[in-house]
């Protein structure tokens, strides 16, 4: 049994929707703006991925730094300094040229795309303790359609004539209007849990173990999926020889919307589809590495999306039973581990690139989910003790 606040026009969910929409945004759009950057600093290929593991390297730090601030304060205020703090990055970068400069305000925006992804989840979690679980889950699927978005958008501009920059000022704005939403809103809970529930749901009691373990399952899957998103463009483009690169990324976050969604419908199986998925990613990335027709590769972004997709949702389920109250801490903790899988994996993959070739390179990743499944059973052993 629940009960509700009463609150008149609860837009809260609303506003933490949009702002995990515009981080989607974020990484899908400098995903597919990489080449473009790339190009006009006049980098090779690892230099691109130290570029992008710049950014990483911020969303690795954010949860450490700001994991149990964010519990201590109202998180409705630490959401608010964040978007501020993003809003000033997007609009420096929009305005300068200098590589430094630019490397800078990457790391600002990777410093709070990360910290408004955990709080606005530990947010969401503390204001609608009993629906939640499914919210959490279709809030993922927000990142995935922000993500999705934003190379056919990228894409468009720069057919269009407009410089890669536009990107962010496309932020900016998002970051502005986050910002109103999220003032006007607040996020005091909007339902209750009756005593005997949340009793039974062992609220109060963080199992460090289990988080740990979480946190290693998406080190891997996010170092996976940010090694092959940032460079899938490249390897259409000067591997493949075809120019449906920012398709093929697009096409691989789109299908994790359905994915995303399906995990919030069904929820209670989050951990047989946490298993299945780990085991489809490397079995797709294996005929990935070794086919050569475009159409294929593109083909096969749609599984390796629709497994990359469950992931994140399934692990965030899993989570909750684990975190207590310290919902900011357990997600800060797991989004500090998706930052060191992004700076090391992304980094590796532009090194290994230009030494091995792009497609062995994305197949070394994937070699790592054996981790994950060991892993992912040592949680569920947890559990059954």
């Amino acid at each position: 049994m629940s009960t509700t606040t009463g609150v008149k026009k609860d837009c809260l969910w609303i506003v933490l929707f949009l702002i995990v929409f515009i981080n989607g945004f974020e990484a899908g759009g400098y995903q597919a703006s990489l080449w473009s950057v790339g190009k006009n600093y006049d980098l090779s290929v690892t230099s691109m991925g130290l570029f992008a593991a710049m950014e990483l390297f911020a969303t690795m730090l954010a949860p450490i730094l700001l994991g149990r601030w964010a519990d201590s304060v109202e998180k409705a205020r630490s959401i608010s300094l964040m978007l501020a703090i993003q809003f000033i990055a997007a609009m420096t970068i929009l305005f300068t040229s200098a590589d430094r400069l630019f490397l800078v305000c990457i790391f600002f925006l990777g410093l709070t795309t990360s910290a408004l992804q955990f709080i606005a989840i530990a947010a969401l979690a503390d204001a609608y303790p009993v629906s939640g679980g499914k919210k959490i889950a279709y809030m993922t699927s927000m990142y995935a359609t922000g993500a999705l978005v934003a190379p056919l958008v990228v894409d468009w501009y720069l057919r269009s004539g407009f410089g890669w920059r536009t990107l962010f000022g496309l932020l900016a704005a998002g970051s502005a209007v986050s910002l109103a939403g999220i003032i006007s809103s607040g996020s005091k809970p909007r339902e209750y849990r009756a005593a005997q529930n949340a009793e039974q749901d062992g609220e109060g009691r963080f199992v460090l173990s289990a988080i740990l373990m979480l946190s290693v399952i998406m080190c891997i899957y996010v170092g996976f999926e940010n090694g092959f998103t940032f460079f899938v463009d490249t390897l259409f483009t000067d591997v493949l020889r075809a120019s449906t690169g920012k398709l093929a990324l697009s096409l691989f976050w789109a299908v994790m919307i359905p994915s995303r969604i399906l995990v919030g419908h069904f929820s209670g199986h989050a951990r047989k589809i946490l298993i299945a998925s780990i085991l489809l990613i490397p079995a797709t990335m294996l005929l990935l590495s070794a086919v050569s027709d475009p159409f294929v590769v593109l083909l096969l972004c749609i599984p390796l999306g629709f497994a990359s997709g469950a992931i994140y949702p399934s692990v965030l389920t899993i989570m909750l039973p684990y975190a207590g109250k310290n919902t900011a801490t357990a997600t800060g903790i797991i989004t500090a581990a998706t930052g060191i899988g992004g700076v090391v994996f992304t980094a590796m993959t532009g090194f290994l690139a230009d030494r091995f070739g792009l497609q062995t390179a994305m197949l070394v990743l994937v070699s790592f989910f054996a981790i994950s499944l060991l892993s992912a059973i040592r949680v569920f052993r947890l559990r059954r003790t």
